[in-house]
């Protein structure tokens, strides 16, 4: 009896959002050629050089040159290319270009185009545009086919003459009409052409309209069971594999190897669970291909995503032995290193994952000291601290992009426990202020910390510099260098305001960078997760203004269920005089629904908190279909003084 055949297996580099040096790229295709990959996609955006539309391309994007230099080498390895070129969702590269701007699907209400937004299928310059570019990258197209991308469009329908199709003929119509449009250009150029298939989800319509020469890649990034889920529908199951294949369309598992947004390192629980459970499924229906997705790895040494790449390719390894993630991930430290003990290493990165940097809650923090949010206990922060100061230590010896991104994750330890206890001793500070008790020596302690949080600040730089320059060229605009130059400053604020205190005890009155007037908490218990997204607004004169926004997403497999215990506590900085609380108010918007309790608005001396002590609920339940993303919800809080 034949062996079954495996599914093709591919692999993605991200380069839009930061340029790798091609020498680094050049030196790891025949590394993925040895672990068994056999295809590249390329996620390029503006990072390449266009030569039909020579604006497109970024100051450091890679030339023309570079670009054929990187996919003959890889062909020279025996790995084919497909290119990905944006053509619906995700084109604010072209958008932000003058003469294109006009493409933008969203429009200011005197019909001008708005600065970012998607381009419209309709447009009559699309098709043009979309052929230079797919012709540009043509030569590029080794594996015989182009991705143009697609997902995450949800901006459709909006332009005047998009409208006019929807109601004419429909959302889903309308979306595979486009997808027809471009398919008649790549057939002229002898190409197959893939899509994301996400947007399948919301327009299951669109299906049976679609060429059947097709291929779409379904993404998922959490482990499963059974079949993927939808973020945007609670979590609920979907299967895009059945009617896509019954139409004949070739269908790709997805999964990812890096970290969600401002993640310093991969969670490798989640990455290698999730990497697993699309290997199985791709292998269970006959799934043609399987592509290991890299996004957004620009706040991470890339060699991490190069270890989760490793550590996935142990699934097709002739070698037959019953796999778990310590295994997977050992043999891919070994793979990217000469680690002798890569078991070790292997478990501490996995403990790690208990101590994840991740979620938007916890990221608020990266934006300004004022907005810090995240779990409700200094004791959390603490053991967080204690872990990754031993974890330091062992990592001294490890590989060294590994040993900078743990250093590097301790810094944002110690900047946790900091915060958070410079913004609990403001409020001391006014509060013992108030009662004529003495603050000199308290205030003193404060700045013999800072010193303390100057010295870690520089060992965090050395770290996140490590991590950069492993892989890229300097940039002093590394996401990572540009937080910790924001800290910096923070710090030097907070510094400057307590020497002034010194000098005047009654300037802990003002406000400072971890306390504005008033600070606003309460807690969220994001009990089936979505989408959701809260908003705090605060009435001054006639008009609420925001304060603050933040998503609850979380980013982690334990949120990736209809159901979770999720809970944390949410801070904003809210201005306003002491003698009454400022007018608040929650919007409560995106998708999904939260819990919300413990709402109390303090500015050291006076603390008022919201009437109700029990959960309120807020917001709306997900339905299938065309996601709502304009409803909101609002909760004006009644306040009681205690």
């Amino acid at each position: 009896m034949p062996a079954p055949v495996l599914p093709i297996r591919a692999f993605q580099w991200d380069l839009a959002r930061q340029v790798e040096r091609l020498d680094w790229l050049l030196q790891q295709l025949p590394r993925y050629a040895d672990w068994g990959y056999q295809e590249l996609y390329l996620h390029l955006e503006d990072a390449v050089e266009f030569p039909s539309l020579p604006a497109v391309a970024r100051k450091d994007a890679y030339t023309y040159r570079q670009m054929e230099r990187l996919v003959t080498r890889a062909t020279k390895a025996g790995i084919n290319v497909v290119p990905i070129v944006n053509l619906l969702g995700h084109t604010q590269y072209l958008i932000k270009v003058p003469e294109l701007r006009d493409l933008n699907e969203l429009r200011n209400a005197d019909g001008s185009p708005q600065a970012t937004g998607q381009i419209c299928p309709l447009h009559p310059r699309t098709l043009e545009v979309a052929e230079q570019l797919l012709r540009d990258m043509a030569p590029f197209c080794t594996a015989g086919k182009v991705h143009v991308g697609l997902d995450e469009s949800f901006h459709l329908g909006k332009h005047p003459l998009s409208r006019r199709e929807v109601r004419r003929i429909g959302l889903a119509t309308h979306f595979a009409g486009h997808v027809n449009r471009l398919r008649e250009i790549t057939r002229r150029m002898n190409l197959r052409m893939g899509m994301w298939a996400d947007m399948l989800y919301f327009l299951p319509g669109a299906i049976p309209l679609l060429p059947n020469d097709l291929i779409a890649y379904d993404w998922y990034y959490y482990p499963f069971k059974r079949l993927p889920r939808v973020e945007l529908f609670n979590y609920a199951e979907v299967d895009l594999a059945t009617p896509l294949m019954k139409r004949g369309i070739e269908y790709w598992g997805c999964p990812m190897n890096g970290a969600f947004r401002h993640e310093p390192m991969p969670h490798f629980n989640d990455r290698l669970a999730n990497a697993v459970s699309w290997w199985k499924r791709c292998r269970k229906i006959g799934a043609a291909g399987f592509l290991m997705t890299s996004w957004e790895p620009n706040r991470l040494a890339m060699e991490t995503t190069t270890l989760v790449d490793a550590a996935v390719s142990e699934l097709w390894s002739p070698r037959k032995r019953r796999l778990n993630r310590t295994a997977m991930l050992s043999a891919g430290i070994r793979k990217i290193s000469n680690q002798r003990n890569s078991a070790l290493v292997a478990a501490e990165l996995l403990a790690a994952d208990r101590h994840a940097f991740t979620g938007y809650a916890r990221w608020e923090i990266n934006k300004a000291w004022l907005l810090a949010s995240g779990p409700r206990n200094l004791a959390t922060y603490s053991r967080e601290l204690g872990f990754f100061d031993k974890l330091a230590l062992k990592s001294a010896h490890w590989p060294v992009t590994l040993a900078a991104s743990i250093a590097y994750r301790r810094y944002l330890a110690v900047r946790d426990v900091h915060v958070r206890i410079w913004r609990d001793a403001t409020l001391s500070l006014r509060e013992h202020w108030t009662r004529n008790r003495p603050i000199i020596q308290q205030l003193r302690r404060l700045l013999a910390q800072t010193k303390v949080f100057q010295k870690e600040w520089f060992q965090g730089r050395h770290a996140a510099e490590q991590m950069w320059l492993t892989s890229r060229q300097p940039n002093s605009t590394a996401p990572n260098l540009v937080l910790l130059d924001r800290d910096q400053l923070q710090l030097e604020m907070w510094s400057a305001w307590l020497r002034q205190c010194l000098i005047n005890s009654e300037h802990v009155m003002t406000a400072n960078t971890v306390v504005a007037g008033w600070l606003l908490s309460f807690s969220v218990w994001n009990f089936a997760p979505a989408v959701q997204r809260i908003v705090i607004e605060q009435r001054i004169g006639h008009a609420w203004q925001p304060v603050k926004s933040c998503h609850t997403i979380e980013f982690q497999s334990r949120g990736a269920a209809p159901q979770s215990s999720l809970r944390h506590l949410y801070a904003a900085p809210v201005s306003g005089s002491t003698e009454h609380p400022p007018s608040l108010r929650l919007v409560i918007g995106g998708v999904g629904r939260v819990r919300i309790s413990e709402l109390k608005i303090t500015d050291g001396i006076n603390t008022w908190t919201a009437a109700s002590k029990s959960w309120l609920e807020v917001g709306h339940k997900p339905v299938t279909g065309w996601p709502r993303l304009d409803r909101i919800s609002c909760y004006v809080p009644k306040l009681l003084r205690i």
